[in-house]
């Protein structure tokens, strides 16, 4: 702006010389003319500049509003994220305890049946103090077993379970609800697990003692299970089981929905690592097709066994 002023002025002074002088008039027009041109330039570059300054105020004060708005915007987001975060926190904690209160529900629904069906009414200690006549099986409760009618609910479908081992590592109660579905599809390979009491020796029939399964492999499949077997003789084995687990077996296999609910518990005396006998009993479910409730002694014919440490005499 300051170049152009002074250009302004070469003008004027130029025009003035040039109407005073004759001689050399004309190059002064001329040098009017130019710098006046100059000086019209400086002014319309001036211009210019105001004007985009101008406009890059007016483009910063658009920024800036637009910035604030969405400043506004941004704070109004937090604020709502915050809420909702708040909201589905709580709702967490909600879910989290109607979880908890579900579990517990379960288990308690869980330890209630446990508690219905793992163990039989007749007292064990009583059949602990039974002596051995020159009769294996004898009949408990009247040949009934002592199943409530929750213990032969079919609503889970077929199942099994086994207790876990005491304090001297000896099996309990075995449990199930037997069904076709859960029969073995394969045959049975060797066992290697070594129950309490296990002092196995030859007999003039083959073995002593047999790895029992409380509930036979051909009903479960379950074989090197420790919580299913057991000490126990041949003969308590075979024939005095198998002829019980052979006709739940038979009845199982007639049909896809034939159901027995099923129970086997050895029976200890004391803390004595061999048990004296096994209480089996056996309900098939709609009807009594099988129907049992037995007590077999652990003994074995010809033999004196040291039922608290498992070791033997031949008689």
């Amino acid at each position: 702006m300051f170049i152009g002023i002074i250009f302004l002025i070469i003008g004027l002074f130029a025009i003035v010389v040039a109407f005073r002088q004759r001689k050399d008039r004309l190059w002064f027009i001329l040098l009017a003319i130019i710098t006046l041109l100059l000086s019209w330039n400086q002014a319309g570059t001036y211009a210019r500049h105001q004007s985009y300054h101008e406009k890059n105020i007016m483009s910063t004060k658009v920024i800036t509003r637009v910035d604030s708005s969405a400043s506004k915007t941004a704070k109004s987001l937090v604020s709502k994220n915050s809420k909702l975060a708040r909201t589905l926190s709580s709702r967490s904690s909600s879910l989290k305890k109607e979880a908890s209160d579900l579990h517990l529900s379960i288990a308690k629904s869980q330890s209630n049946a446990n508690k219905t069906s793992s163990t039989p009414s007749t007292n064990q200690t009583e059949l602990a103090t039974k002596q051995y006549d020159g009769q294996q099986t004898i009949k408990v409760n009247q040949n009934d077993p002592e199943f409530s009618n929750a213990d032969l609910s079919t609503s889970r479908g077929a199942w099994q379970t086994y207790g876990n081992l005491d304090n001297r590592n000896r099996v309990s109660a075995a449990n199930a609800l037997l069904n076709k579905s859960l029969m073995p599809k394969t045959e049975r390979e060797s066992l290697d697990v070594d129950p309490t009491g296990w002092h196995n020796k030859r007999t003039n029939n083959g073995w002593l003692y047999n790895r029992c399964h409380l509930i036979g492999y051909q009903l479960t499949g379950q074989n090197n299970n420790a919580k299913n077997l057991m000490t126990g003789t041949r003969s308590l084995n075979d024939p005095e089981m198998t002829t019980y687990e052979n006709e739940v077996a038979a009845y199982v296999k007639e049909n896809k929905k034939n159901y027995v609910r099923y129970r086997v518990t050895p029976v200890f005396r004391g803390t004595e690592l061999v048990a004296r006998g096994i209480h089996m009993e056996g309900q098939s479910i709609g009807s009594n097709a099988v129907h049992f409730n037995v007590y077999i002694f652990n003994i074995e014919s010809g033999y004196t066994i040291n039922y608290q440490t498992g070791t033997s005499v031949k008689k």
